[in-house]
């Protein structure tokens, strides 16, 4: 079973940026689609960004221009780099496959915005 371990998440003011970073336990990382996604309190979980195996990216409408998502093949991790954040982008981040293949999901990383 494939472990997704994210990290980088934090307290930042509204405006401040923050770096997500998600590592993957499989050796066929380069393969997979990958995307990052995210639970606000009292809401369903949503994608925010996601990255194609050969590196085309998608985005939420509510992150275009602020979010850009990459990646390490060689590192076997996807990173989300977040500008210009506002409070309600406040959640808990999660990184797991996108598309046909998923795994369990990992703890995921806080996000809080907030002055």
């Amino acid at each position: 079973q494939v472990q997704l371990v994210e990290s980088g998440g934090g307290l930042v003011q509204p405006g401040g940026s923050l770096r997500l970073s998600c590592a993957a336990s499989t050796s066929l990382f380069a393969i997979y689609a990958m995307g990052w996604y995210r639970q606000a309190p009292g809401k369903q979980r949503e994608l925010v960004a996601a990255i194609g195996s050969r590196g085309v990216t998608n985005y939420a409408d509510s992150v275009k221009g602020r979010f850009t998502i990459s990646r390490d093949n060689a590192k076997n991790t996807v990173y989300l780099q977040m500008n210009s954040l506002m409070p309600e982008d406040t959640a808990v981040y999660y990184c797991n496959g996108w598309g046909a293949v998923q795994w369990s999901w990992g703890q995921g990383t806080q996000v809080t915005v907030s002055s």
